[in-house]
Parts: structure tokens; C-alpha cells; sequence
């Protein structure tokens, strides 16, 4: 999903079903979150979105997420 924008609703897949969040922001470089290391860049950004359910934030790849 190339046009994935701040405020923007997204789904995802987990061991669990799929999930659904809002995009909270763009992530341009090595950032840390709970526990795991997001590897991105400029040319290969990655999406910081916090789970409707939850409330806890993760972020993913940009194919990772769907609309909804």
C-alpha cells in the first residue's frame, strides 16, 4: 500500500486474525518499539499505527497494511 498517510485506517495480520489501527506516523529511520527494531528508511519507510483493541503501537511495512 503505497499511500499510506498519518490518520489513516489500516488492517493487519497477527497469529491472531487480522487487526486494525490507525497510522499515528511515518517512519523514516531504525526506530525501537517494544522490543523489536524497525529497520526504515527513506527510500523503504515503515508505518508506526496503534491498534484499535489495545491501544499499544507497533509499526509495519507499507505492504503489510490494508485500507479499512
Amino acid at each position: 500500500m503505497a499511500s499510506v498517510k498519518k490518520g489513516d485506517h489500516v488492517t493487519w495480520k497477527t497469529p491472531q486474525g487480522r487487526a486494525s489501527g490507525t497510522v499515528v506516523e511515518k517512519v523514516t529511520s531504525t526506530t525501537k518499539i517494544a522490543g523489536h527494531t524497525a529497520t526504515a528508511s527513506k527510500e523503504a519507510p515503515q508505518f508506526k499505527v496503534r491498534s484499535d483493541r489495545t491501544g499499544k503501537q507497533a509499526i509495519h511495512k507499507a505492504e503489510g497494511l490494508g485500507k479499512g
